[in-house]
C-alpha cells in the first residue's frame, strides 16, 4: 500500500532528526553546580619551554644527565616587557610531576608556579599554557618549584633555571653590553646546615676583645 504524502513527511522528518540531533547517551554530564573548563587560549606563544632529562657537558669529558629547558642549562634568555602580558607553554617530558616558578614577579596564584601558593602542577607528559603580566622590571629567573626533600637530583638541585629579564616600561637605561651570568653548582651534598655549613656566613664562635681605657 502506497503511504500517504503526510505519512512519507512524516517519516523523512523523524528520520532527519535521528541525524541531526546529538545522542547525549554516551556523555558524561557535569554535577550540577560546576562550569566547563575554559576553552584553551588561541594564538601561538610568545616562547615554549620544554622541560626534559638531556645529557650536559659541564666540562670537557665531565658529563651529567639532568633536567633541562630546551635541552640547555641555563635555560634560554626570557626576554619580557613589563606590563605587557605574555604566554608561554610548558612541555613536560620528564616522569614526574613540575612546576615553573617566576622567581620576584607579582603575579596571579594560579601562575606564579608554586604549588603552596596554589598553582596546578604540569602533569608528566602534559603541557600547560601560562599568561601573565610580568612586573616588576629587571634581572629575574624561572625555575623548577618541586621541592626536592632527599633527591639531590630533583627541584633547582638540577639544571631547572633559566633567566629572565623584565625591560623596564619607562627609562631602559643606557649601557653598552648586555651580560647575563647564571651561576651553579651541580653534585651538591647534605650538610649539617642543609644546603651549606651553619657558620658559612658567620664563624661558628665569635671572638671578643676586651678594651680598657687608661688614664
Amino acid at each position: 500500500m502506497m503511504p500517504s504524502r503526510r505519512d512519507f513527511l512524516k517519516t523523512v522528518g523523524l528520520a532527519a532528526g535521528a541525524v541531526f540531533l546529538p545522542d547525549t547517551a554516551g556523555f558524561a554530564r557535569a554535577p550540577a553546580g560546576t562550569q566547563p573548563a575554559p576553552p584553551p587560549a588561541d594564538g601561538v606563544a610568545d616562547y615554549t619551554l620544554r622541560i626534559a632529562t638531556t645529557p650536559v657537558e659541564l666540562a670537557p669529558n665531565r658529563i651529567l644527565s639532568i633536567a633541562t629547558y630546551n635541552g640547555q642549562f641555563p635555560g634560554p634568555l626570557l626576554r619580557l616587557k613589563e606590563g605587557r602580558q605574555v604566554t608561554v607553554d610548558v612541555h613536560n617530558d620528564t616522569d614526574t610531576p613540575e612546576q615553573l616558578h617566576w622567581h620576584g614577579q607579582t603575579i596571579p596564584s594560579d601562575v606564579d608556579g608554586a604549588a603552596e601558593e596554589g598553582s596546578p602542577f604540569i602533569p608528566p607528559p602534559g603541557q600547560r599554557r601560562i599568561v601573565f603580566t610580568p612586573a616588576p622590571a629587571g634581572f629575574r629567573f624561572y625555575h623548577s618549584h618541586v621541592r626536592a626533600g632527599a633527591n639531590l637530583a630533583a627541584g633547582q638541585y638540577s639544571g631547572l633555571v633559566g633567566p629572565v629579564y623584565i625591560e623596564p616600561r619607562h627609562e631602559p637605561g643606557n649601557y653598552d653590553r648586555e651580560v647575563f651570568l647564571v651561576l651553579k653548582e651541580f653534585e651538591p651534598t647534605f650538610s649539617r646546615g642543609g644546603d651549606m655549613d651553619r657558620d658559612f656566613l658567620s664563624p661558628a664562635a665569635v671572638s671578643c676583645r676586651k678594651l680598657e681605657r687608661r688614664p
